[in-house]
């Protein structure tokens, strides 16, 4: 850490040539004494730097002097490396305060090279934030030790339960690395040679194995994503039409994303739209959009929003007391 605050004292040295000390402490959240203690054992390492003594003094470096600052630290790098993960994903590795110093020394070469003088950087007029809206699901195991794990590139046994069942099972996978997708992280492996996508959120343990993992040939973490990433987008296998408020349209496109397809009539109070699903079952989705749609076909997506409404209705009416009642599901579609 003393090795990266030096070279951050440089970086902000060469951007000013001169700074008070009381500045520098506060920029690099240190004591005066600490940074005086750093700008001696530059000195005396060679490091044309020195302090100035008065009421006007300060930190300074000789005029003239550039120092080679391109370097990063490793873990500075690695950060940098995961570009799209935002601050709370970055910390689940373990990276949030390298990126944050690395950002900072970044920040300060640029304002050294800058043609225009205090002009805003692009950083500051750009922000990416990767997590979705009113995300509130974490990983059930350490992101930042299976990351480190996955270094290993061993076997894994994890146990994992499947969306459709009620207690996780035993499986051994071969994992090509992780994916921070839309504010969830998966991991991605080959069961027995077949590509898998398995949420962290119902992941429950892992154990890595005394075994090499044994990944299919010419198949990368970015390759084998990308299969199942088409698989998954390419899978919906029903097409609902619905009619919805025009006014609701924006909140529709951030809830649905690429489920919503074809918009028509979208100037009128009212417009209509296809939204794409796996499965029938799936239309409950559109159950929070309460009175501001309809589902106009296939029939049996009609009948099971009908189902679904009818049974809330009947929970919620006056003078029921709340109870437990299962509602069938319709059979998805082939």
């Amino acid at each position: 850490m003393k090795a990266s605050r030096l070279l951050h004292l440089l970086l902000l040295l060469q951007t000013r040539h001169r700074i008070t000390t009381t500045e520098l402490a506060d920029r690099l959240e240190v004591s005066r004494r600490t940074v005086l203690r750093d700008v001696d054992a530059l000195s005396m390492a060679g490091v044309p730097v020195y302090a100035e003594r008065g009421r006007k003094g300060g930190i300074a470096l000789i005029p003239g002097a550039r120092i080679n600052v391109s370097h990063l630290d490793p873990a500075e790098l690695e950060a940098l490396s995961l570009a799209g993960l935002d601050g709370k994903q970055l910390g689940l590795l373990g990276l949030a305060a390298e990126h944050d110093s690395a950002g900072r020394k970044i920040a300060a070469r640029q304002a050294s090279s800058s043609a225009r003088p205090g002009s805003p950087r692009l950083a500051d007029l750009v922000l990416v934030e990767s997590t979705a809206w009113m995300e509130a699901t974490s990983p059930t195991v350490d992101v930042a030790a299976l990351a480190t794990e996955l270094r290993r590139r061993r076997q894994l046994r994890i146990r994992y339960r499947r969306s459709t069942e009620n207690r996780a099972s035993s499986l051994v996978v071969d994992p090509y690395g992780l994916v921070a997708k839309s504010g969830r992280w998966y991991l991605v492996a080959d069961d027995q040679h077949e590509a898998r996508l398995l949420s962290l959120d119902r992941l429950a343990s892992y154990e890595s194995l005394d075994r090499p993992a044994t990944l299919r040939a010419g198949q990368s973490l970015r390759t084998v994503w990308a299969e199942l990433k088409e698989q998954t987008e390419s899978s919906r296998g029903v097409e609902i039409r619905v009619r919805l408020r025009a006014n609701r349209l924006d909140l529709a496109r951030r809830i649905l994303g690429n489920r919503l397809g074809e918009v028509s009539d979208a100037t009128a109070s009212w417009c209509t739209a296809v939204v794409r699903y796996s499965d029938v079952e799936s239309v409950r989705q559109l159950l929070q959009f309460g009175d501001h749609i309809e589902i106009l076909a296939p029939a049996r997506a009609r009948e099971r929003v009908q189902q679904l409404a009818e049974d809330l209705a009947e929970r919620h009416s006056a003078g029921t007391a709340p109870r437990t009642r299962s509602v069938t599901p319709v059979a998805s579609s082939p």
